[in-house]
């Protein structure tokens, strides 16, 4: 989705680093491509699944294997007599051995085509995996961005009401010196502040942990975080005009779907392997065999001899005591599963592409509404600055007008958040999260 965004010169409180020094959300991500151990997991299951394939391929190509054996014989050797009578007899050692080459190559074997069917949907599942971690890592990354934002704008909201308070503070203490204000006023003002100074702590201590929760990703502590400076306008336009729409990209291009019917294909195919057991097996055989020393156990002199074979093999499984008959049933149940498995999945998709659309349509309604709010509250508050210069308003008057200032801010840029974070989560609903999103919404953020 390429757009042009228009802005409006609000402030929404965020970080007030320089760009050119802070890291923004497309670099975070680049960084926990390497980093991030969940991922590498998930990509070192895909390359092991990978090899599927050849295993399953395997299962048509010659089996070549070779036989060698050496013995050593330690006997007595007598002679008898015409009279009958034996002679002492004598030691001696006797040698054989032999080689043989067998080479197998199967013509049909049932249960080896259905083994290389289903190595081919083991690996059409290990992507699609491999897919929904990648875009587990983006959703992954971007809340973990975003909280860290969130709990910055806390601590400078918190700062900035401290900062207001304290000069209200001490503009009360003033006046109340040269008797133009009463106790109350001071007294209100300086509750107002130890609230905000307790606030900023915990605010603090919510920003360290949440930037601990990003480290937990990129392995590193992460410092100057861009956030957005100002909000769009326009906000982005969405790819699909209506919630059915989303739904039915969901269903046709979910990966945790395409996973899951992958998982039901292979449940499938593993029936009609364990059903192929019945089925005959066919083979033509070759072999090879050199064998010295034959015989000389018995004559005392062996001989060597050579062969060469070649033929078919023909195997008929008869009765296997009604094992496979279980095992057929033990797989058709398991395919049963993973078809109601599948269903299930169908059915939080459709839920969650719905709920996403939601989201995202209500978000940018809420933002447009805070985005006003921040603008009619900095309004109110200049005009009860000036309702206090001219005496028609008091400082407690300004203290809520400030509040209510920082918490329009705050509660926009969290609004804003929220939408973009809605954003990916329907994207990744309708298989279509990918680098490309994220490096739209990161436009978003660095305007």
């Amino acid at each position: 989705m390429k757009f042009v965004p228009f802005v409006i010169a609000v402030s929404v409180g965020m970080l007030a680093h320089s760009v050119l020094q802070a890291a923004d959300l497309m670099g975070i991500y680049q960084e926990a491509l390497a980093q991030d151990a969940q991922f590498k997991s998930a990509r070192a299951a895909y390359e092991a699944a990978q090899e599927k394939v050849p295993q399953g391929r395997a299962g048509f190509l010659p089996n070549i294997t070779l036989a060698a054996t050496r013995q050593v014989q330690e006997v007595d050797v007598g002679k008898t007599t015409s009279a009958g009578i034996t002679t002492n007899p004598s030691p001696h050692t006797i040698q054989s051995g032999g080689v043989t080459i067998t080479a197998t190559q199967p013509i049909f074997r049932m249960q080896n085509i259905v083994i290389y069917q289903q190595s081919k949907i083991e690996v059409s599942k290990a992507e699609s995996q491999f897919i929904v971690a990648g875009q587990d890592l983006i959703l992954r990354v971007a809340q973990a961005y975003f909280d860290v934002l969130d709990a910055q704008i806390d601590v400078e909201v918190n700062e900035a009401q401290k900062k207001a308070i304290l000069i209200q503070l001490e503009q009360a203490k003033r006046n109340f010196e040269v008797g133009v204000s009463t106790i109350i006023d001071t007294n209100e003002a300086q509750a107002r502040y130890d609230l905000t100074l307790s606030q900023e702590i915990a605010a603090r201590n919510v920003l360290e942990i949440k930037r601990r929760a990003l480290q937990g990703i990129i392995d590193r502590l992460p410092e100057n975080l861009t956030g957005a400076r100002e909000i769009a306008n326009n906000l982005a336009t969405l790819k699909y005009g209506s919630m059915d729409e989303w739904v039915h990209a969901a269903e046709d291009k979910n990966f945790t779907l395409k996973t899951q019917q992958a998982a039901y294909e292979s449940a499938h195919q593993n029936v009609k392997k364990i059903w192929a057991q019945h089925y005959p097996t066919l083979d033509l055989v070759a072999q090879h065999s050199t064998q010295t020393g034959v015989g000389a156990t018995i004559t005392g002199r062996g001989i060597d001899l050579t062969s060469q074979s070649i033929g078919l093999q023909l195997n008929m499984p008869l009765f296997q005591g009604f094992s496979v008959q279980s095992q057929v049933r033990e797989a058709m149940a398991l395919q049963n599963k993973a078809l109601h498995d599948l269903e299930n999945t169908r059915r939080n998709i459709t839920i969650q592409a719905r709920q996403q659309y939601l989201n995202v349509t209500n978000g940018i309604a809420q933002v447009k509404a805070l985005k006003q709010a921040l603008v009619s509250s900095q309004s109110q508050l200049d005009s009860t600055i000036l309702g206090l210069q001219v005496g028609v308003r008091t400082e407690v008057d300004v203290l809520n007008a400030q509040q209510q200032m920082y918490a329009a801010k705050r509660d926009l840029a969290k609004a804003y958040h929220s939408y973009l974070m809605s954003r990916l989560r329907l994207s990744a609903e309708a298989g279509e999260l990918d680098e490309d999103t994220l490096t739209e919404i990161n436009a978003m953020l660095v305007k």
